[in-house]
């Protein structure tokens, strides 16, 4: 159904129900009731029309949806909690990788939607939230398209990787196929401040890792397996939803690349503009496209702390700019 049937077809309920609502009411109150003045009669004869175009509309709504495609967007870093726990955000901040893996699932469900877009402006994150928002794009029973805007990187190629197309803007950033884990080593300060730390733990790498004690070989070793398992898990994941070798895969060496040199890799299908993806994704259907963002309801308390984030984010971006100076060297922190 097009939408301009779509249209058609919502106008006609809501005003073929009003005026049957209309007359009925009219009839009622008005035509069959004397003994109620006229006036009044009227009153509640507009008051039951009201009504029925309140509840019409909202019927109209559920079987001619205004939308045949679902807008859902993963921005900022890739976390569990959305950096809750973080009182100075580190990055613009955006859904949680719970919240946005159920708009996923959510639009899955919806009977008129037949295509997902999702809008990529992220750094990477956290690993399993990033797998878990990738496995809800698999999920889904239809086309799937990542836009990347100004960043697509680590965890959030990782996502997009799993769509069964990947658009980018020529200047996007995309790529940083890798992973990173960091630990404080603040051995030498506890020292100097008399400082010791004394272990009592079962299981020999209990304690691996702990940023008051130096690092030992096996300690080293037995941590960046973990940074490599994880490594083979992203190069596979890639590789799979690329088709693209391992090989190929690897030699990135976790670079970024821009946009079109991405294209030029296999790491990017097309360069475009969000009207370039729109138009595709059309010609997909056979049908003209109306995209619904899908996004977590938050009570008023939840929009307030977002909020305050939002702006403690920019107020540390402002200050940053002021310290490194604008024309300062570009500093990208990627996490997978």
């Amino acid at each position: 159904m097009t939408d301009t049937n779509d249209r058609l077809g919502r106008f006609l309920l809501v005003a073929g129900g009003t005026l049957v609502a209309l007359v009925a009411a009219w009839l009622l109150f008005v035509e069959f009731a004397a003994d109620l003045a006229d006036l009044l009669g009227i009153l509640l004869a507009f008051a039951v029309a009201a009504g029925a175009v309140r509840m019409l509309s909202g019927i109209a709504g559920s079987q001619f949806p205004p939308y045949n495609v679902a807008e859902v967007g993963v921005e900022g870093p890739i976390t569990r909690d959305g950096g809750g726990n973080n009182p100075i955000p580190t990055g613009p901040v955006g859904a949680t990788a719970d919240e946005i893996a159920d708009q996923i699932d959510r639009a899955d469900d919806d009977p008129a939607v037949d295509a997902l877009l999702v809008k990529l402006n992220t750094p990477g994150g956290e690993v399993v939230p990033s797998e878990d928002i990738r496995n809800a794009v698999e999920r889904f029973d239809g086309p799937t398209i990542a836009y990347a805007t100004d960043v697509c990187a680590s965890g959030g190629y990782w996502i997009a990787s799993g769509c069964d197309e990947i658009w980018a803007r020529e200047p996007s950033i995309v790529g940083s196929i890798g992973v990173i884990g960091s630990r404080p080593n603040v051995a030498d300060l506890a020292d100097r401040l008399g400082v010791s730390y004394e272990q009592f733990t079962a299981g020999e790498y209990k304690d691996a890792g702990t940023p008051l004690k130096e690092i030992d070989d096996d300690e080293r070793e037995y941590l960046q397996s973990l940074i490599d398992g994880l490594y083979d898990r992203f190069v596979d994941r890639v590789a799979e939803g690329r088709e693209l070798s391992e090989g190929e895969i690897r030699d990135t060496e976790a670079r970024i690349y821009l946009g079109t040199e991405a294209a030029e890799m296999g790491l990017v299908d097309e360069i475009g503009t969000r009207e370039d993806v729109t138009d595709s994704l059309e010609e997909q259907l056979g049908e003209e496209v109306s995209v619904q963002e899908f996004e977590p309801q938050r009570g008023p308390l939840a929009r307030v702390g977002m909020g305050a984030r939002s702006v403690a984010y920019a107020f540390g971006a402002g200050l940053a700019s002021r310290v490194t100076g604008e024309d300062g060297g570009l500093d990208f922190r990627f996490r997978a």
